[in-house]
């Protein structure tokens, strides 16, 4: 796997795993949301930070998949605090009934990791009746992290402990329309193409981060927001494309041109607990090192007109 991968800057790189990125950091004290944790990366995350220390809350769907892998997780680290939470992002009654429950409980917040996702899947349009990919990928996440930011804000200012807020793109974000996010054609069939739309959902990750970083260092609130790509990790994010999900793919490519889970929630568990990243806000990440999306991600323009479009997706 990865045998030509190099050290970056950060003393990473593309095959280092998320216990190794994360080794010596104590999370203790600490809680964090990780979404989609249920299987793939975000479970990798989930275990990793339990295993820092960190108090885990599991935002997932599928809630008996989730009970395997909490129960995974006691039986390697018996000490691990973890919680489970039902949480659909395709619908926002579902976000929002999680937060009033989440909040509910008086725990105190300092890590978002913004990780589920699905990826080029058929046309369907989610229960609020937009597109799937942009409703789950982005919009359910955007509308996640604005109801809790008061909670982190509260959190970071009683803690003095800088928040974290971590959203999971893709350079798949270089596969989106021309245009960069179709604002007038969220919903159309006839313009939708499956590839584009998981682009401009990947996208919407990063100028989502951008813009809300912006809004927070104004603010002068010590709380960071940053995206990343985690690196192509065969994970049931591919579960709507037959070809990817085939067994061709996973037995070719596997171990070689792409990442295990462990590799693949690197990136995220060094964003989310490294010392290194601390400060850090409004950047883009790669392979446990920072990185440069592709044009339209570096458009503070279009981050602040997705961040209107998408206020008035969620009024």
């Amino acid at each position: 796997m990865w045998p030509f991968s190099r050290k970056g800057a950060s003393g990473f790189s593309s095959s280092s795993t998320a216990e190794e990125v994360t080794e010596g950091v104590d999370g203790t004290g600490l809680t964090a949301i990780v979404t989609g944790a249920s299987s793939g990366i975000g479970a990798e995350t989930a275990r990793v930070l339990a295993l820092r220390g960190v108090h885990v809350v599991m935002g997932v769907i599928e809630m008996i998949d989730a009970k395997n892998v909490k129960k995974a997780i006691l039986n390697e680290i018996p000490t691990a605090k973890i919680d489970i939470m039902e949480l659909d992002l395709s619908s926002m009654t579902s976000i929002r009934n999680f937060v009033s429950k989440f909040t509910s409980y008086g725990i105190s917040l300092n890590i978002l990791i913004n990780n589920a996702g699905i990826c080029a899947t058929p046309f369907t349009l989610s229960k609020d009746r937009i597109e799937l990919q942009f409703a789950i990928n982005y919009i359910g996440h955007f509308l996640l992290t604005n109801m809790l930011l008061d909670n982190m804000k509260r959190t970071t200012q009683e803690s003095k402990i800088q928040g974290r807020i971590v959203n999971v793109s893709s350079v798949g974000h270089r596969l989106t329309y021309r245009e960069g996010i179709l604002f007038d054609k969220i919903n159309d069939q006839s313009s939708y193409n499956s590839w584009r739309a998981y682009g401009q959902s990947k996208l919407a990750n990063i100028l989502h981060a951008n813009e809300l970083a912006r809004r927070l260092k104004e603010e002068e609130i010590n709380i960071t927001v940053n995206s990343l790509h985690p690196g192509s990790t065969i994970t049931n994010i591919y579960m709507g494309n037959r070809l990817l999900k085939g067994p061709f793919v996973v037995d070719k490519l596997a171990g070689f041109l792409v990442k295990n889970v462990q590799q693949g929630a690197a990136t995220t568990c060094y964003v989310a607990l490294h010392p290194q990243v601390s400060g850090i806000s409004g950047k883009y990440f790669a392979d446990n090192n920072l990185a440069e999306p592709y044009s339209h991600g570096k458009n503070m323009d279009l981050a602040k007109k997705l961040w209107d479009f998408s206020m008035s997706l969620i009024e």
